[in-house]
């Protein structure tokens, strides 16, 4: 897990930092060098169809698409955590009333929810965060829901109950602190969803607008240049590859040491 945080770490950095490092900005345009492989003039990784450097490109899209993804997530840890919470405490017919509308939630296309913020907000990165975090929490909620529900059951909350501790008490003090370890590893299995949803609808065009770029802009522009320019689809590709496998392996690992 730790090798993976540590590069996990590394892009972070690259994509903060390495823009303030390359001469070339990532919406400008190099004329004299369209379609440049890697290691030829000015531009390290290559430029794409329209001369822009890649490399700028690659890092600032990695810097966008993780900003929308830990918008989303963050969302789905401070909703999901709260909506689980109080079903899974509360119980009885709240619970029931709390999970039926999840269900009801989970039933609706997801495309159908982008569409519907697409007419109201328009295009748009807080139209991606907005969509994404609206469907993302609802798996949390469960998680969190039936961690609430085994929790309820341990001798510690039960003679905490029996002291006459207030509910309110005992969930912020004893339940939620037991919470944070699965809810974090849950957390860093969301980012990943996250980042293939926003790459996917960038790449159909309904995320991320230009000339603001994302890695899920780039591989569109990668896979229509592929045959003659492979460079642009390996870069953004590999980016994407290592994130997506990083963050999965690390929140694997929490989630089997913090499930109940």
């Amino acid at each position: 897990m730790r090798p993976a945080l540590i590069l996990i770490g590394l892009i972070v950095v690259a994509a903060l930092l390495g823009p303030l490092a390359i001469e070339w900005r990532y919406d400008a345009i190099d004329w004299n060098a369209v379609r440049s492989p890697p290691f030829a003039g000015d531009h390290l990784m290559g430029t794409d169809s329209v001369g822009r450097d890649l490399l700028a490109r690659t890092l600032v899209g990695t810097r966008v698409t993780l900003g929308v993804a830990a918008a989303a997530a963050l969302v789905s840890l401070i909703v999901g955590v709260a909506w689980g919470a109080v079903a899974g405490w509360r119980g009885g017919k709240v619970d029931e009333a709390m999970m039926r509308v999840v269900d009801a939630l989970y039933a609706l296309p997801f495309m159908f929810v982008v569409i519907l913020l697409m007419v109201v907000f328009g295009r748009s990165i807080l139209l991606v965060f907005l969509g994404i975090g609206a469907v993302e929490w609802l798996t949390m909620a469960r998680v969190v829901r039936g961690q609430m529900l085994a929790l309820r059951e341990r001798p510690f909350i039960i003679a905490a109950e029996a002291a006459g501790t207030r509910p309110t008490m005992i969930v912020l003090r004893h339940m939620l602190p037991n919470l944070a370890g699965v809810a974090i590893a849950y957390l860093l299995l969301t980012i990943p969803q996250v980042v293939m949803i926003e790459s996917f609808l960038s790449f159909l065009g309904l995320g991320v607008q230009e000339p603001m770029t994302s890695l899920g802009i780039l591989l569109k522009d990668g896979a229509d240049d592929m045959d003659i320019a492979p460079h642009a689809l390996l870069l953004p590709g590999l980016v994407l590859v290592t994130i997506l496998l990083c963050l999965t392996r690390a929140g694997e690992k929490l989630r089997d040491r913090f499930t109940l």
